[in-house]
């Protein structure tokens, strides 16, 4: 089960996430996220793959954030296209599609994507792009029938584990926490994100 913890922004607090162990590492460049990262921090001992999180945002923009990140991949929360992921599977890095979903969503929208992307994420749908830090009603996913794999996002805290221990579904494979797990924007409670892995993984 990958688990990645996103939204990190702050340089020892990184390095605190990183002693916890997550797979995966979200690094926001959204301007509008009160968690974009513009200075890069020393991201030299970091382990866990470093993702990038865009919103419909330019080639140039998004090729210099790979440069000076070192990022090992991409996760898209816009209206990227198929053709768009493909050229940045093409580089060799790891794509994740989000979508953002609620009890009306087609998952045939999805299926464009099949095949374009390593992964899909299911988020929260909300006004604006990126996540809500509330969730929605996982028994939706029953309907996903497609191929690609995906990460569970949208308001997961500290009281999911249950939720999360009883959820079943052949193409999930990881989840991914942010802001229910803050002090304040981009700065993660060590010890909550320590008690969530603790409980759920064990």
């Amino acid at each position: 089960m990958i688990f990645k913890v996103c939204g990190m922004k702050y340089q020892d607090n990184i390095e605190e996430v990183q002693r916890i162990g997550p797979d995966w590492m979200g690094f926001i460049f959204y301007e509008r996220s009160p968690r974009y990262v513009d200075d890069p921090p020393d991201l030299s001992e970091v382990v866990a793959k470093k993702i990038g999180v865009f919103v419909d945002a330019e080639d140039t923009f998004i090729i210099k954030k790979i440069k000076t990140f070192q990022l090992d991949g991409l996760q898209f929360h816009g209206i990227e296209t198929p053709e768009q992921c493909d050229h940045y599977r093409r580089r060799n890095l790891l794509v994740i599609k989000s979508f953002s979903v609620d009890r009306n969503f087609n998952f045939e929208d999805t299926i464009p994507y099949e095949g374009h992307c390593d992964y899909f994420l299911f988020d929260t749908k909300g006004i604006l792009p990126g996540g809500t830090g509330k969730s929605f009603d996982w028994g939706v996913l029953q309907q996903y029938t497609g191929q690609t794999p995906f990460l569970l996002s949208g308001g997961i805290h500290i009281d999911s584990v249950d939720e999360l221990k009883s959820f079943s579904h052949p193409q999930w494979v990881g989840i991914d926490i942010n802001s229910r797990f803050e002090i304040d924007p981009g700065f993660k409670n060590i010890n909550l994100i320590q008690k969530f892995k603790y409980a759920l993984f064990g």
